[in-house]
């Protein structure tokens, strides 16, 4: 499977320009230049910044040239600290992976589309130019698998444009299902050699986001374990999900989750980026902050030890706060 170079450990930047309150206040202090510095001391080779397309324009196009500002830093900052980075368009006009945000009809409005495409025309003409250590990502976590034809329609023509402006940056493309895995295989086919296969991985959910209070099921004092059978997790769910988990058929109920898990998770991802020569790549992974630690330092070694088996790159969830932050030893 081909690699995706200078992008194997990472860390994600989010609630700096995305998911935030937006103010200019924000901006200039969840992240400064000494978090660049720090990230690089931990060993990370990239950061992703995820960003709203309120930080460089309004519902109606009308563009704000601070915005950009803030996009410049990080790259200036990334340079001068030997990362790369990716450029995640974390959401669009008409379009949120989530549904509290009330951001709706992107995959039906043509306009809500023309909108995307020239956002990443202006995006793609600033920072084609710094494509030695920059990617792009064109849109977090598609969500409903209705939208599967419209996404591949409309992530091949802003792939076009940028091509324009940036002819040889990497570009991360996801599916539906929040970037799941079992999308891989309903993209399109690779549109160039730079195109890369992004997924995200929170699984086992139970687990990563337990006591999760944006979950409507979930009971925010619940609590488990990562190394708990496989039908406690068959059960927990039905009750703290409302839905019976999948990814367990394989396994006998009375095992725990391990390496194996994840191997079983990641065969199809493979499988596909084997037979279409592209690389994969996890932009979010992580386990909520109130889990307990020693449990979070067993997925996160199990996961990592078979994302470093297949050479896939990858990006934790969180560097700050975002109720998924990471502790330095991890």
């Amino acid at each position: 499977m081909r690699d995706f170079p200078g992008y194997r450990k990472g860390i994600n930047f989010g609630g700096w320009l995305s998911q935030c309150d937006h103010t200019k206040e924000r901006y200039d202090t969840f992240i400064t230049e000494k978090d660049f510095a720090e990230v690089k001391s931990r060993g990370y080779d990239h950061v992703r910044v995820p960003i709203d397309y309120e930080l460089i324009v309004d519902d109606d196009m009308n563009v704000n040239e601070d915005g950009f500002a803030y996009i410049e830093m990080a790259i200036e900052n990334c340079r001068k600290n030997g990362l790369n980075m990716v450029l995640d368009l974390h959401r669009t006009i008409g379009f949120s992976f989530d549904p509290g945000h009330n951001k709706s009809g992107f995959f039906e409005n043509e306009t809500y589309q023309n909108y995307f495409y020239q956002i990443w025309d202006m995006l793609s003409k600033r920072y084609g130019k710094d494509s030695d250590i920059l990617a792009f990502e064109i849109l977090n976590e598609v969500t409903k698998k209705e939208y599967c034809e419209a996404w591949n329609r409309i992530s091949t023509e802003c792939i076009k444009r940028i091509r324009v402006n940036a002819p040889d940056a990497y570009i991360l493309l996801g599916g539906y299902y929040n970037n799941s895995i079992e999308a891989l295989k309903d993209l399109e086919m690779p549109y160039d050699n730079k195109i890369v296969y992004n997924f995200h991985c929170y699984e086992p959910l139970l687990f990563t986001h337990q006591g999760a209070y944006w979950i409507a099921t979930m009971d925010t004092s619940f609590r488990c374990h990562y190394k708990m059978p496989y039908r406690s997790y068959e059960e927990l769910s039905e009750k703290q999900l409302c839905q019976a988990y999948a990814g367990f058929e394989d396994f006998d109920p009375n095992n725990c989750p391990d390496e194996q898990y994840f191997e079983n998770m990641l065969k199809e991802a493979v499988a596909v980026a084997e037979e279409r020569n592209v690389p994969l790549y996890c932009g979010e992974y992580g386990v909520i902050d109130r889990a307990d630690k020693k449990d979070a330092a067993e997925w996160f070694h199990d996961f990592h030890a078979v994302m470093d088996k297949y050479s896939v790159g990858r990006a934790v969830w969180n560097y700050k706060e975002m109720d998924f932050e990471v502790a330095k030893d991890l």
